[in-house]
């Protein structure tokens, strides 16, 4: 009997041993596992393919050659014309005769009300409701009595002497006689007074230029006088949007009609022309001359 029982307390001894062991063997884990990272990640950026650069602007083909050849055809019907194309953003310049000085009747107009409204923006001068009436009439119209008026008050021959100072106008005098009509200028020193005016090298602030810029885009189809002033550009350049001051008068040098064209064109005034023509036909005649030198300058009426 004593010896069954120590068998029997040695077999619960070897099993509480078995059970003791393995409870020793469980693995022991000390705090919680790490949580899963839930927090949105920001979308990685798409790469945009970059546009190519803007290709530099292009001088205009064969430009000079065609104002050469609507010289050359003005030529043969008796017609004399001197002329400059300047594009504002390449700096081609194509002329004939450029230098050459010849009477600019009612283009001087913009010189007129260019002086003015600069001694206005100075506080030199005042200009009432009716002043700026006659200036719009004066450049979109190309009203006589206005001009005369201003020329008058500005001092006459002095406007063109502030005028070539401060647009450094090589070609550009005052007329010999005291009448503004008479001026004297040339095609390369009118384009280039346009590009100053838009530029706003020349002086004239910024809001003052487009006063005159508005409203030779406004120019009525007939001056006050009630003579056509679409020749030259506005016909000739029929599909672009142009801005203009023309300018004519009979008689210079004999019995030859003198008509004038000048000018912004495009959209964004990219280019700037300047045309004049002595012509010894009609009026009429004359005028379908110089719109045809245009035409040819600018073949189907546009750039």
């Amino acid at each position: 009997m004593r010896r069954l029982l120590l068998n029997r307390a040695g077999a619960t001894a070897a099993i509480l041993g078995v059970a003791l062991l393995l409870g020793g063997c469980t693995p022991q884990v000390s705090g919680a596992p790490p949580a899963a990272d839930h927090t949105p990640q920001a979308p990685r950026p798409t790469l945009m393919p970059q546009a190519p650069p803007a290709a530099p602007p292009v001088p205009l083909a064969g430009l000079d050659d065609r104002v050469e050849q609507a010289a050359a055809q003005a030529a043969d019907v008796g017609a004399q014309i001197e002329a400059a194309v300047l594009d504002r953003q390449t700096g081609q310049l194509a002329a004939h005769g450029a230098n050459t000085p010849f009477p600019i009747a009612s283009v001087v107009k913009l010189f007129i009300a260019d002086d003015l409204l600069l001694r206005e923006s100075q506080g030199d001068i005042e200009l009432s409701a009716a002043d700026r009436q006659s200036l719009d009439t004066m450049l979109r119209s190309s009203d006589d009595s206005a001009a005369q008026m201003f020329w008058d008050r500005s001092g006459q021959n002095a406007v063109i002497d502030r005028i070539v100072a401060r647009y450094g106008l090589t070609g550009t005098t005052a007329p010999y006689n005291g009448h503004w009509d008479v001026t004297q200028s040339t095609a390369g020193d009118l384009v280039r007074y346009y590009d100053m005016l838009l530029a706003g090298t020349g002086g004239l602030p910024r809001e003052q230029a487009d006063t005159i810029i508005g409203n030779i885009a406004r120019f009525t189809p007939t001056g006050n006088d009630g003579y056509p002033q679409r020749f030259g550009i506005p016909d000739g350049l029929y599909a672009e949007p142009v801005a203009v001051k023309q300018g004519w008068f009979c008689c210079w040098n004999g019995g030859n009609q003198l008509h004038v064209s000048t000018g912004l064109i495009g959209p964004d005034r990219r280019y700037v022309m300047a045309i004049s023509s002595l012509d010894p036909t009609d009026a009429a005649t004359a005028r379908e001359h110089i719109t045809e030198a245009v035409k040819t300058v600018f073949p189907g009426g546009t750039v």
